[in-house]
């Protein structure tokens, strides 16, 4: 039997009018769609986002994912899901795989995608992009990201403030997502290099309740939510 194509798709940063023209058409053309979620609920934003868009027939398969750094638990679920995909891939049908933002940048697809590729090197994959979460956030905010000869560095706050001390005397603009487990020290660390004015925080870009801080030392004691990103621009 003929193999399906797994699409990779990104819906974008929350705004369902944000997903692309191409995303839709997919997805109203494939027999499954997956979407990951935490193990702790049932719950998908993304599958929330593309709800208006689909037909009602369409069966949306949720994907759990233990949230945590821990190798080997994450390692049984990226196989437990990965086969789910295979499985309905390998009986001819075409599937996606849908995500927040973009599905090649900070997302669970990518990991997915690398055991499904180790599983089954043959299945056909084909990525449709989506917007991100700093794109919508820089649209909301009205700053220009990057411009002309300047360089532009996209970072992670998961692991704390030093990779943003790495990378500050190297680049003109930053991106960091993932800021609200350390936001605190991230926040210190953007003081000490004297960034604190250069920076603008910017939580459920895309989404109701939207919100953009301008001035980061007030309410320094509150940690913003987990889909919240900081935009630095150190020329102002």
């Amino acid at each position: 039997m003929k193999k399906g194509t797994l699409y990779g798709i990104g819906v974008g940063p929350g705004d369902p009018d944000l997903i692309t023209v191409k995303a839709v058409r997919v997805l109203n053309n494939v027999a499954v769609i997956f979407s990951a979620t935490s193990t702790k609920n049932a719950y998908s934003l993304a599958a929330d986002i593309v709800s208006s868009h689909l037909k009602k027939e369409t069966p949306i398969v949720l994907l759990g994912f233990p949230m945590t750094y821990n190798k080997d638990k994450l390692s049984i679920a990226w196989e437990e899901n990965a086969r789910k995909v295979i499985d309905s891939v390998t009986k001819g049908l075409d599937v996606a795989c849908i995500t927040l933002g973009d599905p090649m940048t900070y997302s669970t697809f990518g990991y997915l995608m690398r055991t499904i590729k180790e599983k089954d090197p043959d299945i056909r994959i084909k990525i449709i992009p989506g917007i991100t979460s700093y794109q919508a956030a820089s649209a909301s905010v009205g700053q220009v990201l990057v411009e002309g000869d300047e360089s532009l560095t996209i970072v992670s706050g998961a692991p704390g403030a030093k990779k943003l001390k790495d990378i500050i005397d190297h680049s003109d603009n930053i991106i960091m997502v993932k800021v609200y487990h350390h936001y605190k020290e991230i926040i210190r660390t953007l003081d000490e290099l004297n960034l604190t004015s250069k920076a603008i925080l910017v939580s459920h870009s895309g989404l109701d309740g939207e919100e953009i801080v301008h001035d980061l030392k007030k309410n320094t004691d509150k940690i913003p939510p987990y889909l919240s990103i900081l935009l630095i621009r150190k020329k102002g």
